[in-house]
């Protein structure tokens, strides 16, 4: 990461930080360039690039001829995870629970109600997946995978979640490489491809089955005790 990307980044938590506390209630007037170049030390290019991404995200409104707002609907904020999220590797296994969560059961409506085109379509993405070289390839493949599951429950708000969370709820390698190690000091394993292709493989074989029965509207974990 360059400098003046780091300083980006600071310079937009720190917005953010002040909007979430109040300091910047909704319809507040951000301060000018020239106020924040003085005060933070950074460039022009710096604080327009910082406004830019605050924009994007839904936080800052322009206004031509009087300046940058922060947004009516500031405080709301649709659910995401950005790569500072995940600093440690606490916060890699908390994001892989929530996802063990939603997919345990989508798997479990999938193998209820899969057609042989769903089964057909699993078995393609299986055969991406075990093509793959490395980390990167597998979590794409993993991502399209997931999707499959997701059509196969024929149900369009599992599909229309997992294409919103997206790869934003599948940590990449960079992601899991580049967070320390956990609080307790131990080390924490890479997972492997070859990690990810035993685990779809036994979902698929699950589905396939009609296994994953929920319970108590539940879906019901093999007795491996893992996941999709």
């Amino acid at each position: 990461m360059t400098r003046a990307l780091s300083l980006v980044d600071e310079l937009v938590c720190t917005f953010e930080r002040r909007i979430d506390a109040g300091e910047l209630p909704p319809g507040a007037r951000f301060p000018t360039e020239k106020a924040i170049t003085a005060a933070a030390g950074v460039s022009r290019t710096v604080v327009r690039e910082a406004f830019a991404r605050l924009a994007a995200r839904g936080l800052l409104v322009s206004r031509r001829g009087s300046g940058a707002y922060v947004a009516e609907n500031a405080l709301y904020r649709a659910f995401q995870v950005e790569p500072e999220d995940m600093i440690e590797v606490e916060d890699v296994v908390k994001l892989l629970e929530m996802r063990m969560a939603l997919e345990t059961e989508m798997a479990g409506l999938a193998a209820q109600r899969r057609t042989e085109g769903d089964l057909a379509w699993l078995g393609h993405c299986l055969e991406r997946l075990g093509a793959c070289s490395d980390v990167e390839q597998a979590v794409d493949a993993d991502v399209a995978f997931h999707a499959a599951i997701a059509r196969a429950t024929h149900n369009e708000y599992y599909s229309r979640f997992m294409d919103f969370l997206g790869c934003g709820s599948c940590p990449d390698a960079h992601s899991i490489c580049a967070t320390r190690r956990p609080r307790s000091g131990l080390p924490m394993p890479v997972p492997s491809t070859g990690i990810t292709k035993r685990s779809t493989q036994r979902s698929r074989r699950r589905i396939r089955g009609g296994r994953g029965t929920r319970r108590g509207g539940t879906c019901k974990r093999a007795s491996s005790g893992t996941g999709c």
